[in-house]
């Protein structure tokens, strides 16, 4: 009894097969390498961008704002491992109330960041300005792209991606500014102290140029509004008192006057009196 033998596949069965197994994305991916930011000041400097967002689109929830997070845009990229993430960014007209560890573009419909601000260093500058540059221009298509040394004032730069899919530079304002037109926000340095540190720190400014004002600084403003309030309420207090006592004076002032003015009668009419003992008529005096 000889066995039969199942038909093996033909080469071009093979072929169209395989042509039509989906590659499924990558799910092992590390949201965490345990690698801090250069420095203190840019962690400080990354926070800032974003709650200034967050306070600039405080209304809004169609938008998300990361910072230090990894960004995974191909398979390719994450068995290489390539490529982390910005230092911070911004993504346009997504669920911005769905948490997450990191931007994983395959689950957020083939969405990339719209706007990437990158803070150097004297070690990441080169690749700032240059790869990462390209990746953001012609694999991203992020529409602003800046960086910034917090440590170098003179520092920023920005590029927004033109008609022709390639960046172009953004020319600085008077004040030395930058327009981020997919946040219809600017760009700027602005010289103080946050979280205990002095710096020339990058900061958001709205169409005015107001400056966009954080938890700690709006924190700050309330309590001196509620302390200027407080001492015009001490102030007014103490005018009140002061025309009290003014009152009171005046007050005071009236009854001596009148008390004088009864004594001066009282001492008119006993004088009348004796004169009148005295057989004088007060009447004929004068």
């Amino acid at each position: 009894m000889s066995a039969k033998l199942s038909p093996s596949p033909s080469p071009q069965t093979l072929d169209i097969e395989e042509e039509w197994t989906p590659t499924l994305p990558p799910t092992d991916l590390i949201f965490d390498d345990g690698e801090a930011l250069e420095s203190n000041r840019h962690r400080i400097a990354m926070n800032v961008l974003i709650e200034a967002v967050h306070q600039a689109y405080q209304e809004r929830d169609d938008y998300f704002a990361g910072g230090n997070m990894f960004v995974y845009y191909s398979s390719q990229q994450v068995r290489n491992r390539e490529f982390k993430g910005p230092d911070f960014f911004v993504t346009l007209d997504v669920d911005g109330t769905i948490e997450r560890q990191g931007w994983v573009v395959w689950e957020e419909a083939g969405r990339y960041p719209d706007v990437i601000v990158e803070l150097m260093s004297p070690t990441t500058a080169s690749q700032d300005k240059g790869k990462k540059k390209d990746l953001y221009e012609q694999t991203f298509r992020t529409r602003d792209y800046f960086i910034y040394d917090p440590f170098d004032k003179e520092s920023l730069q920005g590029w927004h991606l033109g008609v022709n899919l390639r960046y172009e530079a953004i020319a600085p304002d008077e004040r030395g500014w930058l327009w981020c037109k997919s946040l219809g926000l600017w760009l700027g340095t602005w010289e103080g102290t946050l979280t205990k540190e002095k710096a020339h720190w990058l900061r958001f400014y709205d169409r005015d140029g107001n400056l966009i004002k954080l938890g700690q600084e709006l924190a700050e403003q309330e309590r001196q509004r509620a302390q200027q309030e407080h001492q015009r309420a001490q102030q007014q207090q103490q005018r009140a008192q002061q025309e009290q006592q003014r009152a009171e004076q005046e007050h005071q002032r009236a009854q001596q006057q009148h008390q004088r003015a009864e004594q001066a009668e009282q001492a008119l009419e006993e004088l009348r009196d004796r004169l009148q003992q005295m057989g004088i008529d007060p009447n004929q005096i004068g």
